[in-house]
């Protein structure tokens, strides 16, 4: 008589390369989607002004993640507790940097520099991630990685200067920049510490990081209420809250999450160059903005680039293991 069929065989059967493969595609699927989601919330926060303040975005947006998490995952995250505890310095650090501080900075310096600069400046994150694993990882920058971060950045540079890079020259760094590149370092620093995150279930760490950026977001808050700058949000404004907290808070922040478990963070921070690329494409569809043969381009070389980068190999790293908990 027949043994029955062994439904977990196949997997267990299946090469390395292929599941290193597999992984590898579910890797650029979930961090294109998370790009995508970013890339509307800068649409998003320009439909924003004049119907909700930056602070009370920030701050409402990590309250309702954590209120939905509190209920969904309050049972996970108390079994999980004491792997948490030792790392709850940590932990407030990602929160801080990579949720409560990037997002703060991002919305005030929009106030002090250009669109130009800003999208040109978001480029430094994934330069940023590579010397970060480089210094702290011993991850060996290859030729080809470095061949794939130019190409993006070019794919950047076009979208920022509407095709016409010769507007580099009269690039100029002022207190919104200086505010920006802040904010991408820190953003980095995120990225790089879920490298070695506690080995939970990535719902459970995004749960206690949205808690925690939303208590770390309450005296930004609070500032902000008493600089007389607060506006609670209109009927639109509830609307674009409820988007933003959906798409760019929610999944978007697992999306990433599991991206950089996958493929590791100096290669996972590459698709962060989709984001202009997005934005522009979301505001023709949502602005009615033009869309011109520059934005194709610029496409096509962030593509190229973060192709050639995957070539390059993994930056010295291999991807940390999934959990055996999800």
């Amino acid at each position: 008589m027949n043994a029955p069929a062994d439904p977990n065989r196949a997997a267990r059967s299946a090469s390395p390369s292929a599941q290193w493969r597999g992984g590898a595609i579910e890797a650029y699927l979930l961090l294109c989607f998370g790009m995508a989601c970013w890339g509307a919330n800068s649409v998003a926060g320009r439909m924003a002004i004049g119907q909700v303040s930056p602070m009370v975005i920030t701050c409402f947006r990590w309250a309702a993640v954590s209120a939905f998490l509190a209920v969904t995952t309050g049972r996970e995250m108390k079994v999980a507790w004491p792997e948490l505890r030792p790392h709850l310095v940590k932990l407030i650090l990602m929160a801080a940097g990579g949720f409560a501080a990037f997002n703060a900075l991002f919305y005030v310096a929009a106030h002090h520099t250009t669109a130009v600069n800003m999208s040109i400046l978001q480029g430094s994150i994934p330069i940023y991630v590579v010397i970060g694993a480089a210094f702290l990882h011993r991850a060996p920058i290859r030729l080809l990685q470095v061949a794939g971060i130019v190409a993006t950045l070019l794919g950047v540079f076009v979208v920022a200067t509407g095709g016409h890079l010769l507007t580099l020259a009269d690039f100029t760094l002022n207190m919104g920049d200086a505010l920006i590149l802040v904010a991408c370092l820190l953003y980095a620093g995120y990225t790089l510490a879920l490298r070695n995150r506690p080995k939970v279930p990535r719902i459970v760490l995004f749960a206690a990081l949205a808690f925690l950026a939303f208590l770390l977001s309450l005296p930004l808050l609070a500032y902000e209420v008493a600089a007389g700058d607060a506006q609670w949000p209109t009927l639109e404004g509830w609307l674009i809250l409820a988007f933003i907290i959906l798409f760019p808070s929610f999944l978007s922040q697992l999306a990433y999450m599991r991206g950089v478990e996958l493929i590791g963070p100096g290669r996972a921070s590459l698709f962060t160059n989709l984001v202009p690329i997005f934005g522009a494409l979301f505001g023709v569809v949502l602005l009615d903005e033009p869309f011109g043969l520059f934005h194709l381009v610029a496409l096509l070389l962030v593509v190229v680039g973060i192709l050639v980068a995957e070539l390059g190999g993994r930056i010295g790293e291999r991807p940390v293991p999934p959990d055996s908990a999800e």
